[in-house]
């Protein structure tokens, strides 16, 4: 019926106003349109190392044994770092395995130069002297101590010959952050200025699996402004550069993120470049550091190689001053929501053990919620069920005149005191709620291999107990979906049968097939999300009939 119509228009476009309301009250800051900045007299570039040859393709443990190795270790990381260069090349994340096999290997993020997909930090000093002898890749350093650990922090020194000496102390805390303080000693009897530098260079692997739901590329704060950065976007532009007092840079996938931290009192330039055949680079130069004859200078930044664990990174925020360094994780459009949905979940698993049986408690505690609005809503759709068979006869009166049919159906819902836009409500609410619990079922890596009951063994990828595991019959992979999809497509249909149907034959069937469509869209969803919808309208139903009942229909 028109009136119905009218209904579900106006929340369509109240929808797109609630959207676009939060978007511009709450806005993603993604600079976009960032101004760029010239680039400094002084830059950093990764040169291939003397007397490697960089076409060669070596696997990791070939790569690792060309050369002395210092071993990084604690509760989270292990790996080691290059004596050579003093570049940090190898690490493994011992809490995260590749897969759910619990015997495959933990997940790597730093790789050697010469494997087939490398990923290094690497940080040091530039000068505008081109006769100045710096530490670079082919430097071997002295070190004192034993392995890299929390309890154990690393000293390299150089002597460059030229009465400079350079000194690094390396310190790791319990979780993903290192400290680097590099201190050089001016023993000759000139000033000598130096930049300070870091570096993240790596060749990204190629990720089959990668989704446009989360951002994986370059990212940072750049004066307080969120930065992302698409790596095809570089392969057209060469480098973007920017300056910034504080913030961080650094490069983000799915779940893993390694970042340069920047100096909160100075300005420094950034860069994001590609380097190479599909090889790419964040770096930092900082404020030029003047070492007056015969003194000593010190320069110190931190870096961060691990997991984007949410609650981490805001620990760091704080203790390290580090500006809007939660932003490494896309909360995407309706962070207000989708970080505040996190910690709630984040509560509910820790005082259940089980973050399927927190989303349903999440799904409960929403209900629950919105039951007084939904009341309203349920009461509106019940008493539009009942009048059907009076709208029945006003069509059939009125068929020849739409203008008299239209009032007169005003005047039924008058005198049945109903609203039939009331009936949307729900939905409008429904709607950003959905898309924040979607997007944190996709970010959060504390949903990543999280079990539920039965065969569902990780929450953030679609339901495995598909109907061609169960049939063996050769399915297309759009028709392939789980149990749990199924489920949410009955509760849907369920749920239809109990609102008033269409009056127009060609709408009817329209929603019908509303159920059948969402069941294959989101059945190749996270199923953490599909057990959260069965569950949403599983409760809805209960509260209808309850409604229905007292309404008498």
């Amino acid at each position: 019926m028109k009136e119905e119509m009218k209904g579900l228009y106006a929340a369509i476009l109240a929808s797109l106003v609630v959207i676009l309301l939060a978007n511009w009250l709450f806005p993603r800051n993604n600079s976009a349109n960032q101004q760029q900045i010239p680039a400094e007299s002084v830059s950093v570039e990764v040169k291939p190392e003397t007397g490697v040859n960089n076409e060669e393709i070596l696997t990791v443990d070939e790569a690792l044994n060309q050369n002395a190795r210092i071993k990084i270790s604690n509760d989270m990381l292990k790996g080691s770092l290059r004596i050579k260069g003093a570049r940090f090349d190898e690490l493994y994340l011992k809490k995260y395995k590749e897969n759910l096999n619990p015997d495959s290997q933990d997940v790597e993020l730093l790789a050697p130069e010469q494997t087939a997909n490398p990923y290094y930090f690497e940080f040091g000093w530039v000068s505008a002297k081109e006769d100045l002898k710096l530490p670079n890749a082919d430097t071997n350093w002295k070190h004192r101590g034993g392995n890299l650990t929390p309890q154990t922090p690393l000293t390299l020194e150089w002597n460059n010959n030229q009465g400079l000496k350079f000194i690094r102390k390396i310190t790791l805390d319990d979780n993903y952050m290192f400290k680097i303080e590099q201190v050089v000693e001016n023993n000759t009897n000139q000033n000598i200025s130096l930049y300070p530098y870091g570096l993240i260079n790596l060749k990204p692997h190629h990720n089959e699996n990668s989704t446009k739901v989360v951002h994986e590329g370059f990212v940072g704060v750049i004066d307080s402004t969120l930065k992302e950065i698409k790596l095809p976007n570089l392969k057209k532009d060469k480098k973007q550069e920017f300056k910034t007092t504080g913030g961080w840079i650094g490069f983000s996938d799915h779940y893993w993120l390694g970042a340069l931290i920047l100096d909160n009192n100075v300005e420094t330039a950034v860069k994001f470049a590609q380097t190479g055949d599909n090889t790419f680079q964040a770096d930092f130069v900082g404020q030029p550091i003047d070492v007056a004859a015969g003194s000593v200078a010190t320069y110190s930044t931190n870096f961060f190689a691990g997991a984007k664990e949410i609650r981490l990174l805001d620990a760091y925020t704080k203790k390290l001053n580090i500006d809007k360094f939660d932003l490494a994780v896309d909360f995407g459009w309706y962070y207000f929501l989708t970080k505040p949905f996190f910690y709630i979940l984040d509560f509910l698993y820790r005082f259940i053990g089980n973050m399927g049986w927190a989303i349903l408690l999440f799904a409960a505690l929403l209900r629950l919620a919105m039951f007084p609005i939904a009341n309203k809503s349920f009461e509106s759709m019940s008493k539009m069920k009942k009048i059907q068979p009076k709208i029945k006869e006003l069509q059939e009166k009125f068929q020849n005149d739409k203008v008299k049919l239209q009032t007169e159906m005003m005047n039924l819902y008058k005198k049945e005191k109903i609203n039939p836009a009331s009936g949307c409500l729900p939905m409008l609410i429904q709607i950003p709620v959905f898309f924040s619990l979607y997007k944190v079922l996709n970010i959060a890596i504390e949903i990543r291999h999280a079990p539920f009951i039965g065969w569902i063994k990780d929450l953030s990828a679609p339901d495995p107990m598909t109907i061609s595991k169960l049939t063996h019959l050769p399915l297309p992979a759009f028709l392939d979906i789980g149990i749990w999809p199924i489920l949410m497509g009955l509760t849907m249909y369920i749920q239809q049968k109990l609102n008033p149907a269409p009056a127009n034959k060609d709408q009817a069937r329209m929603f019908a097939l509303m159920p059948l469509l969402f069941m294959f869209m989101l059945g190749h969803f996270a199923s953490g999300l599909v057990i959260y919808w069965t569950l949403s309208n599983i409760l809805s139903i209960i509260q209808q009939r309850v409604i229905m009942k007292k309404i008498g229909v």
